[in-house]
């Protein structure tokens, strides 16, 4: 997952660099987005395994 967000980030750079506004703020907002669903997944796991070690 933390590879399609890197791929829609560098998606919206190239769209941003070449002017295609929309595009590039479509990107960006999709790079968010997965970020932020790695983000939960990655601390739900960490969670889920400190409780498993005890």
């Amino acid at each position: 997952m933390l590879y399609w967000t890197l791929v829609f980030l560098v998606v919206a750079l190239v769209a941003g660099l070449f002017g295609f506004g929309g595009i590039a703020s479509a990107s960006a907002g999709i790079a968010q987005l997965l970020f932020g669903v790695f983000i939960v997944l990655f601390l739900i796991s960490l969670v889920v395994g400190a409780m498993r070690n005890r």
